[in-house]
């Protein structure tokens, strides 16, 4: 299925890791939201799971080994063109996760891979929608799981 106008929603993952008051976060090298930053995290495979899909994309975007330690919510990403159509539109699971292994390295689909201090989320180019929720989790680190599992 194409991921630019398609015929359907497009189940996806991202994953939220904290580390001394960093956060783990992925300069988009593709659309959509080419060139800022982001969670990192990409497109569930078919027959794939998506615990199982948050932790190969964390491996292949940052070279890092993850678990998924909780859901924190399920959330509607709908970007449409200038004629209202829908452009993008994925729905994705975003998950809590810690650092098991690897070494943080970027892969083809991310420009560029850090971890960034939560004081300085405003001075990258991201959406005000992604700070806010990175902010959220933060301040609750027991999460605040919208959907359970």
């Amino acid at each position: 299925m194409r991921r630019e106008y398609p015929e359907r929603p497009i189940a996806g993952v991202a994953a939220v890791i904290f580390k001394e008051g960093k956060v783990l976060l992925t300069k988009r090298g593709n659309p959509p939201g080419e060139g800022r930053w982001a969670l990192p995290g990409g497109v569930v495979e078919l027959g794939e799971g998506v615990r199982e899909a948050v932790v190969r994309e964390v491996r292949e975007e940052c070279g890092l080994d993850v678990e998924p330690m909780k859901l924190l919510t399920v959330y509607d990403s709908i970007n449409r063109d200038e004629e209202g159509r829908v452009r993008f539109h994925y729905i994705l699971f975003e998950f809590l996760c810690r650092v098991v292994g690897g070494e943080l390295a970027p892969s083809s689909d991310a420009l560029e891979v850090r971890w960034v201090p939560l004081e300085k989320l405003e001075e990258l180019p991201m959406t005000p929608g992604t700070i806010k929720f990175i902010r959220r989790v933060a301040t609750d680190r027991e999460g605040t799981s919208r959907v359970s599992y």
